[in-house]
């Protein structure tokens, strides 16, 4: 063998060693990205559809009126109809960031829910009398939500959220 064929054949070897050296330092450097946009999101999806089933119980007026008659058993019912309202407000709120995450339509029921709860409460405090309590008002609050059918909206707002919830689960 002579001593140009020994070059060339070292220069192809040098050349393919090369060539994959290259190839696998891009591929190196390929995978951090590809790792990260392979983000996984369910988690994050999940917990904030954990925080509107949450939700949807905190301003139920069920729950709504119980956790807030511990706390101010003594007011009118003016004050108790603003207390009750700046609660819904403060909840949502609250969790108002959570709308990053889910599907427009649970975020749309949990609004309507709030909305439907605020409508309720001024709606049955406009039939009191003057100088009714709160607890007066919370008697009545209790007594609509117990004439209304199984289909209440805080029901079909907690099952519409569910349904979310389980789409993503799968």
């Amino acid at each position: 063998m002579d001593q140009n064929m020994l070059v060339l054949i070292i220069s192809i070897v040098a050349l393919l060693i090369s060539l994959l050296t290259f190839y696998l330092y891009n591929q190196g450097r390929k995978k951090p990205k590809e790792e990260g946009s392979s983000y996984n999101h369910k988690p994050l999806q999940l917990q904030a559809y954990e925080r509107l089933v949450m939700l949807a119980e905190r301003i139920s007026l069920p729950n709504l009126i119980s956790r807030v008659n511990q706390a101010q058993p003594g007011f009118s019912a003016k004050e108790m109809q603003l207390f009750l309202l700046e609660n819904i407000k403060q909840e949502y709120e609250y969790n108002a960031s959570q709308q990053i995450y889910v599907s427009p339509l649970a975020w749309e029921a949990i609004k309507n829910l709030k909305d439907q709860n605020m409508l309720v409460i001024n709606q049955v405090a406009s039939t009191l009398p003057n100088g009714a309590t709160g607890l007066e008002l919370n008697k009545r609050l209790l007594e609509f939500v117990m004439t209304q059918k199984k289909g209440a909206i805080h029901e079909i707002v907690l099952e519409a959220v569910n349904y979310e919830a389980k789409k993503i689960m799968k």
